[in-house]
């Protein structure tokens, strides 16, 4: 008999499903004897040992489904070795409902603070085996995480939708789109979506320099400007402050979110009336696209792989196309983050956007 836990962790994002449904296909077409263990919202399922006992059948018809059949919830890596509100040592108790179903494998789906969590249930003697899941895709050790390029298709479609109304009315429009350290959504649908500016998190902006390219785009006779910013985009200005006060700073919030902070230097420096655009948590929301789809189904099939093979402690990436295993010790704590000097954003210089530094 196999017995194997699952539990899906942090954000959810699309293909969550798709991707459990592959390693339970896979591992049902070798085994015949098989009990799985859905624990419900992320950790605070194995914490509490809250789970329902699925079969195959559970997972049949799911691949198409956003979100996750399992629930989800954000439990902070920091606070694990800390006691909840009625002292229970919550890193005991996941190890204790682990052992108490007598479990083979805990198959973890999260991003970067499930994966340190992941890695600590290691390092207490647990088989775990994770999956790469984030629509950020900062993941260390997988060139692609599942979730990503469903939420950039949606980034995309709006910035597709605001190009009407931008050239009719002759506005600046911005669309912030999700990532607070990291950038790759807003470039990746910064340039599907023919965006004129894009701000990241990794390269800090001068208003000034925003100015001059919008400016430069009416002189040429452009009706309208397109900017594509990370909710977690900073000014050089801002980039020079500590930590500490830049967190006391925006504390403040004397702006709803960054592209209003962004929408008011516009229009200082501007005549042209700015509009922000928002789509926020849509870019989690709907079904997986085709390629998340087939990606988390590998992803899943290679798992199922590896907990036949009982080769634990691995998390299932893909490589230049290939899908392999990369030791959780060495993807726990890593951001992969945009470089600046990537080849991408060189090729997005050379067809006229600008990132707002130069």
């Amino acid at each position: 008999m196999l017995r194997i836990g699952m539990l899906t962790s942090g954000g959810d994002c699309q293909a969550l499903n798709a991707a459990m449904r592959g390693v339970v296909k896979s591992l049902c077409s070798v085994v015949d004897e098989i009990e799985i263990y859905g624990f419900k919202e992320g950790y605070k399922g194995l914490m509490y040992s809250n789970f329902e006992m699925l079969t195959s059948k559970d997972f049949s018809g799911i691949l198409t489904l956003g979100g996750t059949i399992l629930g989800t919830s954000r439990q902070p890596f920091k606070l694990m070795r800390v006691p909840d509100a009625n002292g229970l040592d919550k890193v005991e108790a996941m190890k204790h409902t682990y052992h108490k179903l007598n479990l083979d494998c805990l198959v973890i789906l999260g991003g970067n603070g499930t994966h340190k969590t992941a890695n600590m249930l290691r390092e207490e003697g647990l088989n775990i085996i994770t999956l790469p899941k984030t629509i950020d895709n900062d993941l260390w050790g997988t060139d692609m995480t599942f979730g990503f390029q469903s939420a950039v298709d949606i980034a995309t479609n709006t910035i597709d939708c605001i190009h009407t109304t931008a050239t009719s009315h002759s506005r600046v429009f911005i669309v912030e789109v999700m990532g607070h350290k990291v950038g790759w959504v807003t470039l990746h649908a910064g340039i599907a979506g023919g965006a004129d500016i894009i701000l990241l998190p990794e390269i800090p902006y001068d208003p000034d320099v925003i100015a001059k390219a919008i400016k430069k785009r009416a002189k040429a006779g452009k009706r309208f400007t397109i900017l594509a910013v990370a909710e977690g985009a900073i000014s050089k200005k801002e980039a020079q402050m500590s930590k500490k006060e830049l967190k006391e700073k925006q504390a403040k919030k004397k702006y709803p979110s960054v592209a209003y902070k962004i929408a008011e230097e516009i229009s200082a420096r501007c005549e042209n009336e700015v509009r922000v655009t928002v789509p926020g948590h849509t870019q989690r929301g709907g079904s997986p696209c085709a390629y998340d789809r087939v990606l988390a189904t590998r992803l899943g099939a290679v798992a199922a792989q590896l907990i036949l093979k009982k080769e634990f402690g691995y998390m299932v990436g893909i490589r230049n196309g290939e899908i392999g295993k990369v030791p959780l010790q060495e993807v726990a704590g890593k951001l992969k983050t945009v470089d600046p000097n990537a080849a991408i954003i060189k090729e997005a210089k050379m067809t006229g956007i600008s990132f707002g530094d130069e």
